[in-house]
């Protein structure tokens, strides 16, 4: 579990393709600190299981899954990725809670500079528009956010001196995709409302 509070901006030093699956090897020194082998760090948002933990790189292998559902497969030498390390019973939730599980790809369509801040407008497909509500919290490219403008094709969110500095967002270009992940708490209250609904359903006479 992460809280989308990025720790580090990292670059990508090297993207092996393996058949269906990819191994990425990752330059970062804060987040490598503690972590060890098996440890669990969320790469644009994606949680991954660091591997060959070294104080300024660890390498994670992809699965086809990921690939395909989010944005990693684009991934080159060079990229800038977010990093965060998973949550520990004393960390602060400074930001919502993420699973790093990637519900869609979304796609970055401008942003329009403040002076000291930023909005940016972020379009994602109809699949995840029931989840997404106006002042309510979704992660973009693992940064947890709010929503600050709600339509039925994008979502705007406003980006504040430090995000913009610590993140891959000041590298992104219209057009570009980004992995968006909602409210986890949003998700488990469908499901209960469904079951109740199968449940009534199967009452009946």
């Amino acid at each position: 579990m992460f809280t989308g509070i990025i720790e580090e901006l990292g670059s990508v030093r090297e993207v092996e393709k393996r058949s269906d699956d990819a191994r990425i090897v990752i330059e970062a020194r804060m987040v490598t600190e503690g972590s060890r082998d098996g440890d669990s760090i969320a790469v644009n948002g994606v949680c991954l299981t660091a591997l060959d933990v070294q104080p300024d790189s660890f390498a994670a292998n992809v699965s086809k899954e990921t690939l395909f559902r989010s944005t990693l497969g684009t991934l080159r030498a060079g990229s800038p990725v977010n990093l965060e390390r998973s949550v520990t019973p004393v960390t602060r939730l400074g930001g919502h809670i993420v699973q790093g599980h990637v519900d869609a790809r979304g796609k970055f369509l401008g942003v329009e500079s403040h002076g000291e801040s930023w909005t940016m407008r972020i379009a994602f497909p109809k699949e995840i528009a029931q989840y997404l509500v106006f002042k309510g919290s979704v992660a973009v490219e693992g940064i947890s956010l709010t929503i600050a403008e709600l339509t039925d094709e994008y979502f705007e969110i406003a980006v504040i001196p430090k995000t913009w500095e610590v993140t891959n967002f000041s590298h992104l270009k219209p057009g570009d995709e980004v992995n968006l992940e909602v409210d986890v708490i949003a998700n488990y209250v469908e499901r209960i409302l469904t079951t109740q609904d199968l449940k009534t359903d199967t009452a009946a006479p």
